[in-house]
């Protein structure tokens, strides 16, 4: 007598007209779910519990014993391109570049927001494309975020900073970091 035991799937599987998925971030939004940046598409996995959706389109959320549920993508045709370290979040935002497309991107409550048409957008457009680096780093403690754009040859780097409250690029900083943390409301860049 032969006995299987046959395990459950343990992949989840996406569109694949989204292109590869460039960052995963886990806790994303009060419901803790998990954040998946494609390389043309951004959505949500929820975590430990999956949706059904009624005739009408409105979802029923349901507890499931799979980790993974349901892959909900964001209104917008944004991604991360092929730059994970363009990410940077705090709280309940977070911060990407699409350079594809020439766009900063915040993604918060409200959903994906092209940052960068706050009197930037032809610089981004412009900038983005010759960049060879990108990357992004959040200061806690002047709720800022600081993304720097390097090109292959380092004769191009900037930093710029997006401050929330006043909606708006306030400065081009004079450092270019490698990489930048926030730690204990401290921000460091190294």
């Amino acid at each position: 007598l032969n006995q299987f035991i046959q395990g459950q799937k343990i992949t989840k599987d996406l569109n694949p007209s989204y292109g590869s998925i460039q960052k995963l971030h886990a806790g994303w939004g009060q419901s803790g779910d998990l954040l998946a940046l494609c390389e043309d598409r951004v959505l949500k996995i929820q975590a430990n519990k999956d949706a059904l959706f009624n005739a009408d389109g409105k979802k029923q959320i349901t507890a499931t014993s799979r980790v993974l549920g349901t892959a909900i993508p964001y209104s917008g045709e944004y991604g991360i391109s092929k730059d994970p370290d363009s990410f940077a979040s705090d709280a309940y935002r977070a911060y990407f570049s699409d350079k594809v497309r020439g766009s900063i991107i915040r993604l918060s409550v409200d959903g994906l927001t092209p940052i960068s048409d706050h009197g930037m957008k032809d610089w981004f457009k412009d900038n983005l494309k010759i960049s060879k680096k990108i990357i992004g780093s959040f200061d806690d403690k002047k709720s800022e975020y600081n993304i720097t754009l390097k090109n292959v040859d380092e004769n191009f780097a900037k930093t710029v900073t997006f401050k929330e409250d006043v909606r708006g690029w306030v400065s081009f900083k004079s450092f270019i970091p490698e990489d930048g943390i926030s730690c204990a409301s401290d921000y460091y860049t190294f």
